[in-house]
Protein backbone atom coordinates (compact mmCIF):
# COMPACT_ATOMS: atom_id res chain seq x y z
CA UNK A 1 0.00 0.00 0.00
CA UNK A 2 1.09 3.78 -0.74
CA UNK A 3 2.56 5.52 2.25
CA UNK A 4 0.06 8.29 3.86
CA UNK A 5 1.73 11.11 2.84
CA UNK A 6 1.22 14.12 5.05
CA UNK A 7 -1.60 16.71 3.07
CA UNK A 8 0.93 19.91 2.25
CA UNK A 9 0.07 23.57 2.59
CA UNK A 10 -2.80 24.55 0.14
CA UNK A 11 -1.21 28.13 0.37
CA UNK A 12 2.03 29.81 0.61
CA UNK A 13 2.93 33.56 0.89
CA UNK A 14 5.18 35.58 -0.99
CA UNK A 15 6.29 39.12 -0.70
CA UNK A 16 4.19 41.41 -2.78
CA UNK A 17 5.54 44.45 -2.34
CA UNK A 18 9.03 46.04 -1.37
CA UNK A 19 7.44 46.66 2.32
CA UNK A 20 7.73 43.13 2.81
CA UNK A 21 3.71 42.47 2.99
CA UNK A 22 2.74 39.06 1.77
CA UNK A 23 -0.16 37.73 -0.37
CA UNK A 24 -1.47 34.43 0.23
CA UNK A 25 -1.59 32.02 -3.03
CA UNK A 26 -4.08 29.18 -3.28
CA UNK A 27 -2.60 26.11 -4.62
CA UNK A 28 -5.06 23.54 -7.13
CA UNK A 29 -6.02 20.14 -6.37
CA UNK A 30 -4.42 19.23 -9.32
CA UNK A 31 -0.78 20.87 -9.11
CA UNK A 32 -1.43 18.83 -5.64
CA UNK A 33 -2.02 15.26 -6.97
CA UNK A 34 0.65 16.27 -9.52
CA UNK A 35 3.36 16.55 -7.19
CA UNK A 36 2.33 13.28 -5.54
CA UNK A 37 2.50 10.84 -8.39
CA UNK A 38 6.08 12.15 -8.99
CA UNK A 39 6.54 11.04 -4.94
CA UNK A 40 5.24 7.93 -5.57
CA UNK A 41 7.02 7.36 -8.45
CA UNK A 42 10.56 8.38 -7.25
CA UNK A 43 10.02 6.18 -4.21
CA UNK A 44 8.90 3.17 -6.78
CA UNK A 45 5.42 2.92 -5.62
CA UNK A 46 3.21 1.98 -8.62
CA UNK A 47 0.69 4.92 -9.23
CA UNK A 48 -2.24 3.56 -10.68
CA UNK A 49 -3.55 5.63 -13.97
CA UNK A 50 -6.91 7.08 -13.50
CA UNK A 51 -9.28 6.81 -16.45
CA UNK A 52 -11.11 10.14 -16.16
CA UNK A 53 -14.66 9.25 -16.49
CA UNK A 54 -16.33 10.25 -20.00
CA UNK A 55 -18.38 13.21 -19.50
CA UNK A 56 -22.01 12.59 -19.64
CA UNK A 57 -23.54 13.69 -22.54
CA UNK A 58 -24.84 16.41 -22.53
CA UNK A 59 -28.63 17.10 -23.51
CA UNK A 60 -30.35 18.49 -26.30
CA UNK A 61 -31.14 21.83 -25.25
CA UNK A 62 -34.94 21.53 -24.98
CA UNK A 63 -36.71 23.60 -27.30
CA UNK A 64 -38.93 25.45 -25.78
CA UNK A 65 -42.65 25.12 -26.46
CA UNK A 66 -44.86 27.50 -28.67
CA UNK A 67 -47.27 29.35 -27.22
CA UNK A 68 -50.50 28.30 -28.80
CA UNK A 69 -51.84 30.89 -31.26
CA UNK A 70 -54.58 33.04 -29.49
CA UNK A 71 -58.19 32.13 -30.15
CA UNK A 72 -59.92 34.43 -32.22
CA UNK A 73 -63.01 35.57 -30.02
CA UNK A 74 -65.82 33.42 -31.75
CA UNK A 75 -69.26 35.76 -32.84
CA UNK A 76 -73.03 33.55 -32.06
CA UNK A 77 -74.23 35.24 -34.97
CA UNK A 78 -71.53 33.35 -37.06
CA UNK A 79 -72.21 30.40 -35.68
CA UNK A 80 -76.04 31.30 -36.25
CA UNK A 81 -75.45 31.61 -39.71
CA UNK A 82 -73.45 28.02 -40.29
CA UNK A 83 -76.11 26.48 -38.69
CA UNK A 84 -78.94 28.24 -41.32
CA UNK A 85 -76.67 27.51 -44.52
CA UNK A 86 -76.45 23.54 -43.19
CA UNK A 87 -80.01 23.22 -42.80
CA UNK A 88 -80.55 25.26 -45.76
CA UNK A 89 -78.29 22.90 -48.28
CA UNK A 90 -80.32 19.65 -46.12
CA UNK A 91 -83.55 21.26 -47.44
CA UNK A 92 -82.35 21.88 -51.30
CA UNK A 93 -81.02 18.15 -51.34
CA UNK A 94 -84.15 16.74 -49.95
CA UNK A 95 -86.22 19.33 -52.37
CA UNK A 96 -84.12 17.90 -55.36
CA UNK A 97 -85.07 14.69 -54.09
CA UNK A 98 -88.65 15.26 -53.86
CA UNK A 99 -89.15 16.77 -57.21
CA UNK A 100 -87.44 14.27 -58.85
CA UNK A 101 -89.97 12.11 -57.20
CA UNK A 102 -92.72 14.02 -58.18
CA UNK A 103 -91.22 14.03 -61.86
CA UNK A 104 -91.17 10.26 -61.60
CA UNK A 105 -94.54 9.77 -60.72
CA UNK A 106 -95.89 12.72 -63.36
CA UNK A 107 -94.47 10.57 -66.16
CA UNK A 108 -95.39 7.36 -64.61
CA UNK A 109 -99.27 8.61 -64.40
CA UNK A 110 -99.06 9.94 -67.67
CA UNK A 111 -97.94 6.71 -69.29
CA UNK A 112 -100.93 5.51 -67.26
CA UNK A 113 -103.33 7.72 -68.70
CA UNK A 114 -102.00 6.97 -72.71
CA UNK A 115 -102.30 3.10 -72.15
CA UNK A 116 -105.70 4.03 -70.76
CA UNK A 117 -106.60 5.98 -73.79
CA UNK A 118 -105.00 3.31 -76.20
CA UNK A 119 -107.18 0.56 -74.39
CA UNK A 120 -110.28 2.72 -74.68
CA UNK A 121 -109.95 3.13 -78.45
CA UNK A 122 -109.45 -0.70 -78.77
CA UNK A 123 -112.18 -1.72 -76.80
CA UNK A 124 -114.45 0.86 -78.60
CA UNK A 125 -113.25 -0.88 -81.94
CA UNK A 126 -113.89 -4.17 -80.61
CA UNK A 127 -117.42 -3.52 -79.61
CA UNK A 128 -117.48 -1.99 -82.70
CA UNK A 129 -116.51 -4.60 -84.91
CA UNK A 130 -118.60 -7.32 -82.68
CA UNK A 131 -121.56 -5.39 -82.96
CA UNK A 132 -120.95 -5.31 -87.00
CA UNK A 133 -119.68 -9.02 -87.30
CA UNK A 134 -120.61 -10.75 -83.92
CA UNK A 135 -123.41 -12.37 -85.42
CA UNK A 136 -121.38 -13.95 -88.13
CA UNK A 137 -121.20 -17.19 -88.03
CA UNK A 138 -124.90 -17.35 -86.53
CA UNK A 139 -125.76 -16.32 -90.10
CA UNK A 140 -123.67 -18.68 -91.67
CA UNK A 141 -125.38 -21.74 -90.02
CA UNK A 142 -128.70 -20.18 -91.22
CA UNK A 143 -127.82 -19.87 -94.61
CA UNK A 144 -128.42 -23.48 -95.12
CA UNK A 145 -131.89 -23.42 -93.95
CA UNK A 146 -132.58 -20.27 -96.42
CA UNK A 147 -131.20 -22.60 -99.44
CA UNK A 148 -133.76 -25.40 -98.47
CA UNK A 149 -136.50 -22.66 -97.72
CA UNK A 150 -135.78 -21.71 -101.63
CA UNK A 151 -135.40 -24.98 -102.97
CA UNK A 152 -139.24 -26.36 -101.25
CA UNK A 153 -140.93 -23.01 -102.82
CA UNK A 154 -139.16 -23.49 -106.29
CA UNK A 155 -140.01 -27.53 -106.38
CA UNK A 156 -144.27 -27.39 -104.95
CA UNK A 157 -145.95 -29.91 -106.80
CA UNK A 158 -149.01 -30.37 -104.61
CA UNK A 159 -150.16 -29.16 -100.94
CA UNK A 160 -148.47 -32.51 -99.83
CA UNK A 161 -145.14 -32.23 -100.98
CA UNK A 162 -145.12 -28.27 -100.13
CA UNK A 163 -146.10 -29.78 -96.31
CA UNK A 164 -143.29 -32.01 -96.27
CA UNK A 165 -140.60 -29.70 -97.60
CA UNK A 166 -141.52 -26.65 -94.70
CA UNK A 167 -141.20 -29.73 -92.19
CA UNK A 168 -138.12 -30.73 -93.23
CA UNK A 169 -136.96 -27.08 -93.00
CA UNK A 170 -138.23 -26.05 -89.54
CA UNK A 171 -135.89 -29.21 -88.45
CA UNK A 172 -132.87 -28.31 -89.96
CA UNK A 173 -134.10 -24.60 -88.47
CA UNK A 174 -134.33 -26.43 -84.94
CA UNK A 175 -130.92 -28.15 -85.21
CA UNK A 176 -129.29 -25.18 -86.10
CA UNK A 177 -131.18 -23.01 -83.21
CA UNK A 178 -129.87 -26.28 -80.67
CA UNK A 179 -126.06 -25.47 -82.09
CA UNK A 180 -126.42 -22.56 -81.16
CA UNK A 181 -127.82 -23.39 -77.12
CA UNK A 182 -131.30 -21.74 -78.78
CA UNK A 183 -133.74 -24.57 -77.46
CA UNK A 184 -137.59 -24.20 -77.93
CA UNK A 185 -140.05 -25.77 -75.40
CA UNK A 186 -143.71 -26.91 -75.58
CA UNK A 187 -146.15 -25.86 -73.24
CA UNK A 188 -149.05 -27.16 -74.12
CA UNK A 189 -151.40 -29.74 -71.22
CA UNK A 190 -148.73 -28.43 -68.68
CA UNK A 191 -149.82 -26.38 -65.51
CA UNK A 192 -149.76 -22.77 -66.28
CA UNK A 193 -145.91 -20.97 -65.15
CA UNK A 194 -145.80 -17.56 -65.22
CA UNK A 195 -141.57 -17.29 -65.01
CA UNK A 196 -142.09 -19.55 -68.25
CA UNK A 197 -145.43 -18.61 -69.58
CA UNK A 198 -147.37 -15.31 -70.57
CA UNK A 199 -151.29 -15.61 -70.81
CA UNK A 200 -153.38 -13.65 -73.80
CA UNK A 201 -156.64 -15.36 -72.22
CA UNK A 202 -158.97 -17.82 -70.63
CA UNK A 203 -161.02 -21.02 -72.45
CA UNK A 204 -163.42 -23.24 -70.33
CA UNK A 205 -162.56 -27.19 -70.94
CA UNK A 206 -163.65 -29.92 -69.30
CA UNK A 207 -160.80 -31.91 -70.35
CA UNK A 208 -157.96 -29.99 -68.77
CA UNK A 209 -157.81 -28.64 -64.92
CA UNK A 210 -158.05 -25.35 -64.36
CA UNK A 211 -155.27 -22.84 -64.26
CA UNK A 212 -153.58 -25.30 -67.05
CA UNK A 213 -152.50 -24.57 -71.17
CA UNK A 214 -155.11 -25.13 -73.04
CA UNK A 215 -153.97 -23.63 -75.93
CA UNK A 216 -149.76 -22.73 -77.25
CA UNK A 217 -149.94 -19.89 -79.39
CA UNK A 218 -146.42 -19.24 -80.24
CA UNK A 219 -143.35 -21.61 -78.57
CA UNK A 220 -141.44 -20.54 -76.04
CA UNK A 221 -136.92 -20.28 -76.57
CA UNK A 222 -134.27 -20.50 -73.93
CA UNK A 223 -130.30 -19.60 -74.74
CA UNK A 224 -128.33 -22.09 -72.68
CA UNK A 225 -131.06 -22.59 -70.35
CA UNK A 226 -132.63 -19.03 -69.28
CA UNK A 227 -135.49 -17.84 -70.67
CA UNK A 228 -135.38 -15.67 -74.03
CA UNK A 229 -138.99 -15.45 -74.69
CA UNK A 230 -142.03 -17.28 -72.49
CA UNK A 231 -144.52 -18.95 -74.48
CA UNK A 232 -147.75 -17.40 -75.52
CA UNK A 233 -150.30 -19.39 -74.24
CA UNK A 234 -154.34 -19.40 -73.38
CA UNK A 235 -155.45 -20.91 -69.72
CA UNK A 236 -157.78 -23.14 -69.08
CA UNK A 237 -160.61 -22.82 -66.43
CA UNK A 238 -163.67 -24.88 -65.50
CA UNK A 239 -166.55 -24.71 -67.52
CA UNK A 240 -170.05 -22.67 -66.04
CA UNK A 241 -172.96 -24.44 -64.79
CA UNK A 242 -175.97 -23.87 -67.29
CA UNK A 243 -178.78 -22.22 -65.25
CA UNK A 244 -181.71 -24.56 -64.02
CA UNK A 245 -184.85 -24.00 -65.93
CA UNK A 246 -187.69 -22.00 -64.89
CA UNK A 247 -191.09 -23.61 -63.88
CA UNK A 248 -193.88 -23.38 -66.18
CA UNK A 249 -197.26 -21.88 -64.58
CA UNK A 250 -200.23 -24.31 -64.33
CA UNK A 251 -202.60 -24.38 -67.04
CA UNK A 252 -205.60 -22.26 -66.32
CA UNK A 253 -209.19 -23.95 -65.98
CA UNK A 254 -211.71 -23.97 -68.90
CA UNK A 255 -213.72 -20.30 -68.24
CA UNK A 256 -210.34 -18.98 -66.32
CA UNK A 257 -208.48 -16.01 -67.49
CA UNK A 258 -204.41 -16.80 -67.75
CA UNK A 259 -202.56 -15.40 -64.99
CA UNK A 260 -199.82 -13.04 -66.00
Amino acid sequence: MRDVIPTPWFSYAVPTDEKGKFQTTLISQDVIDAAMKSVDKARGVEVPVEVPAAPPPAAAPEAAPEPPPEAAPVDPRDKELEELKAALEMSMAKGREFMGKIRDEHEKMLRAVADLENFKKRAQKEREEVQRFGNERLLKDFLPVMDNLERALANVTDVESLKTGVTMIRKLFDDTLGKHGIRPFSAAGKPFDPSRHEAMGQAESAELPPNSVHTEVLRGYTLNDRLVRPALVVVSKAPSQPAPAAEAPPAPEPGEEPTT
